[in-house]
């Protein structure tokens, strides 16, 4: 063993690629930036400037929407519970909430509330307390025996007041107030 011989462990170090070392080494030269000129330098933040000419950003149209503050709901099938009521997770006739849905192992976490779908089948009876159901999945907890609590959301005494000034809006339009034409000047007598 002599000191020209040590090493680290295979995998131990990474070496880093060395740019600008000879032509032997694949980035030599210029160092793989191309030629000379702007992007040869550093501190080059083009950021989608195209020459002056309209950049693509902004040749084309704006499309979609995101929502600001959009709820993220936890979803669970009809399936999905029945499954876990076989697997004894869940009782027969229990109040089913994401809370005992978290305790019971079927969701990972709580989010903002819980959405009911309805593929597959029940035949369990349950209470359940959710924040969204569709239509089929109501259906068949009523059909199952079981009973769906939707949790309502808290309105803000402001947003009522609001949604009733626009609601008498509306029906003010729809009733015909039709704005009343300007009066035709007098003519002047001579």
């Amino acid at each position: 063993m002599r000191l020209n011989e040590l090493k680290d462990i295979e995998g131990a170090r990474k070496f880093r690629v060395r740019i600008g070392r000879g032509i032997g080494s694949g980035v030599g030269k210029q160092g793989g930036r191309g030629g000379k000129g702007q992007t040869a330098r550093t501190g080059v933040a083009i950021g989608g400037f195209e020459g002056g000419q309209m950049p693509l950003h902004r040749r084309l149209p704006k499309r979609g929407f995101n929502k600001w503050r959009r709820k993220d709901y936890n979803e669970i099938s009809l399936g999905a519970l029945q499954k876990a009521v076989d697997e004894g997770k869940l009782k027969s006739g229990q109040d089913v909430s994401t809370q005992n849905l978290v305790e019971a192992g079927i969701l990972r976490r709580s989010k903002d509330g819980l959405r009911l779908l309805g593929s597959g089948e029940l035949k369990a009876k349950l209470s359940l307390t959710v924040n969204h159901a569709t239509a089929s999945a109501k259906a068949a907890v009523e059909k199952a025996g079981g009973s769906i609590k939707l949790i309502e959301k808290k309105i803000l005494e402001a947003d009522v007041a609001k949604a009733k000034k626009t609601a008498a809006k509306k029906a003010a339009k729809a009733g015909g107030a039709a704005p009343k034409p300007a009066a035709a000047p007098a003519a002047k007598a001579e």
